[in-house]
């Protein structure tokens, strides 16, 4: 991957939407050149798809929060029952395993902190092996490249 490669992504990330003419000219390629250069990226798996991004709040989705969540069994079972559920669970965006005092770290997004309370008592209060539980509320923010 080269400079030309890497401004093709930093466009395609800005408007996925983009017609290849009009991203050919924002980096300087001939339309048939920066269409093999992006064809090349998806066949590598560089580029994994393309998708729309959404108004958390017009979604109903505007109170997010960050979880961080602590097992008490390290087994691969626990986590595998663990994932399992988040996995199915709608308010959960993200998931990630971590290193570090807990387990996993949630991106939870709800419709209000009401609802977020029923997740929080509802779908993670009654998992199997949820020992510790801290829940940061997003206030603002002023950068998010997702979005």
């Amino acid at each position: 991957m080269d400079a030309v490669d890497r401004r093709i992504l930093q466009e395609l990330m800005q408007d996925g939407r983009i017609s290849n003419v009009q991203l050919a000219e924002r980096v300087a390629l001939s339309p048939s050149a920066c269409l093999r250069r992006v064809q090349e990226l998806e066949r590598t798996g560089v580029i994994r798809g393309y998708r729309a991004v959404t108004d958390p709040q017009r979604m109903g989705r505007g109170f997010v929060a960050y979880v961080t969540v602590g097992l008490s069994s390290h087994t691969k079972a626990a986590q595998e029952t663990f994932e399992r559920a988040m996995h199915v669970a709608s308010d959960v965006v993200e998931c990630h395993n971590i290193a570090g005092t807990f387990e996993y770290l949630l991106r939870v997004e709800s419709q209000d902190l009401a609802s977020y309370k029923r997740f929080h008592t509802e779908m993670l209060g009654t998992q199997p092996h949820v020992s510790a539980i801290t829940t940061h509320i997003v206030m603002n923010s002023p950068k998010d490249e997702r979005r």
